[in-house]
């Protein structure tokens, strides 16, 4: 009998999993509907826009120098071992741009924007505001979760590109006034060995983090319920899922790019 308990428990957690996981996808396809049928708010597009991309750079520009100043660091230990200390440039660049630079700004951005959407949406969910807008006859996904979605895709590859430029100046700043390496030649190895695709590969993944991020925010905070506990159970459920879908898309994307 015990054993068929157990099975019970594994069946209905598997069913949970599908039905969120079906919750989800009818929740993705109708917000991705609604990003190319009118009426639009671009008020609310400006002010997210504002949100995600400029109140976002402090935390990404300190994340992405000081990585760049570590790997810079780390490489050149690595690398000496080798007798091949010229490559700490080349490897700076391509990790940046290909890897650290997106992963690093879609965490950050995650952890501060995804649970203020989800906090936002949430509370809004749960003092009945999102019925206030249904009463007045404005759709909450065009509302809401539309302006989100399309500023979160459209920043994050700013961000990303901004941040790719400070880490790189991060990894120049410890090589040449730490490591002793000619200004001129770290400059140049950076050029030499930077491939157009480096950078769009990065780009790309900054973009699908930004939709996944704004995303797992809005769809965890538009089904809150159960007051304030609720709504912080939504908040940490959706930088958790956020954070683990970025990595797994990551890998995906990587795989999609660089795959021999």
């Amino acid at each position: 009998m015990g054993r068929f308990n157990f099975l019970a428990v594994i069946g209905r957690i598997i069913l949970a999993f599908f039905q969120q996981v079906g919750r989800l996808s009818m929740f993705t396809a109708s917000a991705v509907s609604h990003c190319v049928r009118p009426p639009f708010f671009p008020r609310q597009l400006l002010g997210q826009m504002v949100e995600i991309g400029y109140y976002s750079l402090p935390v990404v520009g300190l994340t992405t120098i000081f990585s760049g100043m570590v790997l810079a660091l780390q490489s050149y230990t690595g690398f000496a071992r080798f007798s091949a200390e010229g490559a700490v440039a080349t490897v700076v660049v391509i990790s940046i741009t290909r890897e650290l630079g997106p992963v690093l700004a879609g965490l950050m951005v995650a952890g501060r924007v995804g649970a203020a959407m989800a906090a936002e949406v949430g509370t809004m969910r749960v003092t009945e505001q999102i019925d206030a807008l249904t009463t007045l006859s404005t759709n909450p996904m065009k509302y809401l979760v539309v302006p989100r979605l399309v500023a979160a895709c459209l920043m994050l590859p700013c961000l990303v590109l901004v941040g790719d430029v400070i880490g790189v100046y991060g990894g120049y700043l410890i090589g040449v006034n730490k490591l002793d390496f000619n200004a001129a030649s770290y400059i140049q190895n950076t050029w030499d060995y930077l491939e157009t695709l480096d950078v769009v590969s990065g780009l790309v993944k900054a973009a699908v983090f930004g939709f996944l991020i704004a995303l797992m925010g809005c769809y965890m905070g538009y089904n809150s319920r159960g007051g304030a506990q609720g709504v912080g159970v939504s908040v940490r459920n959706a930088v958790v899922s956020a954070s683990i879908l970025i990595l797994i898309s990551n890998y995906m994307i990587t795989e999609l790019f660089f795959a021999q």
